[in-house]
This record gives C-alpha cells, structure tokens and sequence, in this order.
C-alpha cells in the first residue's frame, strides 16, 4: 500500500512539474499541447470530480489600424459618417412612425431595419472611436465578449432585414392579387419577431462557445477593429474545434444562403415581368425594386471582396470591412429617401 501512494505521488508532481502557471490569473495550464499531447489528457483525469476552470485574459489587446499613416482622419471621418447615420435612420423612423399611411408590412421592415442600423453603429462605433482615437485599446474578457455580442446580432439582423424586403417584393410582383392576403401585418411582425430571436439564439452559442476556451498566452492579441469571433477562437490553446464548426457555420447561413435566397427571388421576378404585357408595366415594377437592390448591394459587396481576395493586406481588410459596417447603416435613409416615392411625398 506504502508502495503505491509513493508511486502516485511521484506521477502527480511529475504531472505538475510538466505544467506552467499562465498569467495573468495564475491559473494552470498545460505546457506545450504540440510537443505533450498527452499531458492535457492526464491533467484532465486528475481533475475528475474537480470543478475544470478555464484560463480567460483579463484583456484583449485589439490592435486594427497599425501602421497606417494619418490614420486619426479615418477616425474622424467614421465620426461623421455615424452623425450622419444617426440622423438619417432617426429621421426615417419617424416619419414612419408619424404617418399612418406608411404603416405596411413593407414599411414595417424598413422601420426595424433603421432601427437595427441606428442601433448597430451605437453600439459600433463610438467604442471604436474610443479604442483607437483615444488609445484605450485593452478592452476587457466580458466587455469584449458583449461588444461581440451586440455588433453580430446587429449584422444577422440587417441581412434577415434584406430577406424579409426581397420576399416583400417577390410576392407584390410575383403575386399581386394575393399579396394582402399572404404579406399581412401580423405576418410581417411574426417574422421579424422571429428573426430577432434566430439572431440573438446564434449570438449567444458564438459567445458561449467562446466562454468554453482558455487562452494560455498573457496577453490576447486581435488584429481588427472590433471584438472579432474568428480572431478570438484562433488563439485559444484548448479544443476549438466547436468554434470553428460553428464560425463556418455563421458564415454559410448569414451570407451565402440570405445571398442565394435573395438573388433567386429576383429571377423569379424577372421571370414573371417577362409574362407582362407591356414594356411600361415591367419598367414600374423594377422600379419598386430598386432601393433593395441598392441596398443589397451595399451589404454583399464589400463582405464578397473581403472573404474572397485571400491576398488582401490586413489593413485593407479591417479598413474594408469597418466600412462595411458603417456605410450601409449611412446610405440606407438616403436610398429609401431618394428612392421610395411614399417616403418622398410625406
């Protein structure tokens, strides 16, 4: 019996000699998972019937816009491209909210897409501003975590806005006789509803997968301009294979699938126009289509350049998609503005 609480206590600190102590919560973790895969297996059998804690950063380190010379007038520029986005959407909310006439289910999904795009650039860019005009680029583990958090729901919301305005549209010209049966205002309201909760459901398993990783470097390096999912999992030293199954997950349901969705509604449009008899008739109906193809366009762009050119520099592709992010929120007003005759006329 002596024998063998000897021999045990001789593998226990053997384990641990093998082990380091990671900064900056002193907390254990495995040495070098590369060279000893076996450490992290025998670590975690010790610990059976223990509570496993993971080893989180009281930081990340987000490091976007490096190098970049007279990069504050970027800055200044993203200022007024939120001012001008925050007036623009507040302006289109009331409006429709004032005016009982715009009070359809068309105008309903362009009431919650302003909504979501004052929103998402609130929650965007002044803490942009504020980690890199004002150098405070150390943003806490759960700050971190809720900026991830606020800034995808926002994105998922405004390409779900795009699939409920492509289906709005497909129905008026597709099937106009039926359109107030089928696109009625509680079907509208059902929908948005729930793509609010599709959106916020996706959100939380991306942050609760994210809370499953331990980080054993003393400092968390992300090299973008927001609290990127992808960037973060990466760098993690335990299993990420969760992560990274759902990361490619994300990106095939909010990109190609809303992409794929909304380009085959609009060959089911323009295979109906042909059924129309005069040429006049085709032109107003493409009309009507006009502000969401503009709209989508300014969302799918952009992302296809990023996910595409693999041998863009990484400046250009944080300078590239913060764009992405606040371009669209601007332009939106300005496209339903400029282009929807309901609004034009109230």
């Amino acid at each position: 019996m002596s024998t063998l609480i000897k021999r045990s206590k001789r593998e226990t600190s053997s384990l641990f000699n093998r082990a380091h102590w990671c900064s900056p919560h002193l907390s254990l973790c495995v040495g070098d998972l590369n060279t000893d895969k076996n450490l992290t297996m025998d670590l975690f059998n010790s610990a059976l019937g223990k509570n496993i804690t993971f080893v989180r950063p009281a930081y990340f380190i987000i490091s976007g816009f490096i190098g970049i010379p007279n990069v504050i007038y970027y800055f200044i520029f993203l200022f007024f491209v939120y001012i001008i986005s925050v007036v623009g959407n507040t302006v289109v909310m009331t409006v429709i909210y004032l005016d009982h006439n715009l009070w359809t289910p068309k105008y309903i999904v362009v009431f919650n897409l302003a909504f979501t795009d004052l929103f998402g650039t609130t929650a965007l860019v002044p803490k942009v501003l504020d980690l890199f005009l004002f150098n405070n680029n150390h943003i806490s583990y759960s700050d971190c975590l809720t900026f991830l958090f606020f800034c995808y729901a926002t994105l998922m919301m405004q390409i779900l806005n795009l699939i409920a305005l492509s289906y709005d549209r497909l129905i008026a010209i597709t099937y106009p006789l039926h359109y107030q049966v089928r696109v009625t205002h509680r079907f509208m309201f059902s929908l948005i509803a729930s793509f609010w909760l599709f959106a916020i459901a996706l959100c939380l398993t991306a942050v609760g997968l994210l809370t499953r990783l331990s980080f054993c470097k003393s400092s968390v390096v992300v090299n973008s301009y927001s609290c990127d999912h992808r960037q973060i999992y990466r760098q993690a030293c335990n299993d990420k294979t969760p992560s990274n199954v759902f990361s490619t997950f994300l990106y095939v349901i909010l990109l190609w699938l809303p992409l794929s969705f909304i380009l085959g509604t609009y060959v089911c449009i323009v295979i109906a126009l042909t059924r129309v008899a005069t040429a006049q008739e085709r032109v107003k109906a493409l009309k009507t289509c006009t502000g969401h193809i503009s709209l989508v366009a300014i969302y799918f762009i952009p992302i296809l350049i990023s996910t595409t050119m693999q041998n863009l520099h990484s400046n250009s592709r944080i300078i590239n998609l913060s764009l992405t992010s606040v371009f669209p929120p601007m332009l939106n007003p300005i496209v339903y503005v400029l282009q929807t005759q309901e609004i034009k006329h109230h």
